[in-house]
């Protein structure tokens, strides 16, 4: 009897692959069920600048209830706040580093005392170093990982079990297209966001059985935002980097379509292939016909 239940799920398995497949097909080109933001409130690491603040922008724009600011320079999380309150959506800001695992926990209890629960986690804030690993310092190193990685663990941790009571409730993260194929001059970078990567594909199928309780995971390519300044590429016009709005609505759109995983631009996707089926020396070329080998020696971002 057991053999046969085995041999029946056996049998079972590929329609249910073609399925998903006709599923996601259909999903591209249908127009699909939009979550209502208007009882939300989110949160959003790192949101006084770059990215982060083209997010607010973008969920008070479609209809977020409250909009919290999270980040390590009072001033621009405040002009941010500011920004934000003037479209008619409330916003809050706390100064925090999601780097120490102590100051999480005191603003989460601090906020949800203030605000209210959070049921959008949006993990932003992000630092790069732009060095090579023998060029880098320790502590340098160290804060690269406690904010890219590690807080992303300790943010998660204080709100995702109120959402999951709730059963209403996702956790976005603003990763890097850099996750997945890295590139000379920022170890620190692409190592936290891979494990970032790691930690999102782990968390997003661990809440299937969930209900109410979703993951998004962004991969956008260079952005042009001042975090990256200085970057270059060896052909900006086949490949320009992205601009921070087309970021911000194609995250806000993930969130309310329910998308686990976004690459940005699309075309990035072949990148992926490539590089599971070249061999090395080939990917070798590539990084040096691209530019990619050399891109971060003209780096002048902030950290």
């Amino acid at each position: 009897m057991m053999e046969m239940k085995v041999l029946g799920c056996a049998l079972l398995f590929p329609l249910q692959i073609l399925f998903c497949l006709l599923r996601a097909i259909v999903r591209f080109f249908t127009r699909q069920k939009r979550r209502d933001l208007g009882t939300d409130v989110i949160l959003i690491t790192g949101g006084g600048r770059g990215i982060g603040r083209h997010l607010a922008k973008e969920f008070a724009k479609q209809g977020a209830r409250k909009v919290i600011l999270w980040g390590r320079t009072e001033k621009c999380l405040k002009d941010t706040c500011e920004e934000i309150s003037m479209t008619g959506t409330e916003c809050h800001y706390f100064v925090c580093d999601v780097g120490n695992r102590e100051e999480v926990y005191q603003q989460a209890k601090v906020l949800r005392e203030k605000v209210g629960d959070v049921t959008i986690l949006v993990n932003n804030a992000a630092v790069v170093h732009g060095k090579s690993l023998m060029d880098s310092d320790d502590d340098a190193l160290l804060k690269t990982q406690h904010i890219n990685t590690l807080g992303q663990f300790w943010t998660t941790k204080a709100f995702l079990p109120r959402m999951l009571e709730l059963c209403n409730g996702h956790v976005v993260c603003i990763n890097s297209i850099l996750s997945l194929s890295s590139i000379p001059g920022a170890i620190d970078y692409c190592t936290s966001k891979a494990s970032s990567y790691a930690f999102m594909e782990s968390l997003t199928l661990g809440l299937l059985d969930c209900p109410g309780v979703g993951c998004t995971t962004v991969l956008p390519f260079h952005t042009d935002t001042e975090m990256f300044q200085g970057m270059r590429v060896r052909f900006p016009k086949l490949f320009p980097p992205l601009n921070p709005e087309i970021v911000a609505e194609r995250t806000v759109e993930a969130v309310r379509t329910n998308t686990a995983f976004v690459v940005l631009p699309w075309t990035m996707h072949f990148l992926v292939i490539l590089k599971s089926l070249l061999p090395q020396s080939a990917l070798e070329e590539i990084h040096k016909f691209s530019g990619s080998y050399t891109c971060m020696n003209t780096f002048k971002g902030r950290t």
